[in-house]
């Protein structure tokens, strides 16, 4: 059995686009998580220590979302689900979803946005 902690609506202002313009004045993204792991250690010790510390995750996922750009939002939810995999060994499993409130769709929209599912190997 899988337990899931679940980081929703982690904002920054990134520069990632395919547009000059997006490069340049940048625009508002939006990431949820979900990461996948046992809690039951966590819940028997009630130790921070035996789980993921999901202030440290959101940190980190904001800095992505402001870091470097990239020109699709598919490479910046693979860069999130590559680093929660990397940074926190209990996670066995991330799904990500980035939102693209403000994309330059000529129609009204009321958001884009992507799904990475990625486990370990």
């Amino acid at each position: 059995m899988t337990d899931e902690i679940a980081i929703t609506g982690i904002r920054a202002t990134g520069y990632h686009g395919v547009y000059d313009h997006e490069r340049r004045d940048g625009q508002e993204f939006v990431a949820d998580l979900v990461l996948s792991l046992s809690l039951a250690p966590a819940a028997a010790s009630d130790d921070v220590v035996d789980t993921v510390h999901y202030g440290e995750v959101a940190e980190r996922v904001a800095a992505l979302l402001a870091g470097d750009p990239v020109n699709l939002i598919e490479t910046l939810a693979e860069r999130i689900a590559t680093a929660v995999l990397a940074g926190w060994p209990l996670v066995q499993a991330v799904a990500v979803t980035v939102h693209k409130p403000a994309a330059p769709i000529p129609v009204p929209f009321g958001d884009v946005a992507v799904t990475v599912r990625r486990s370990r190997a």
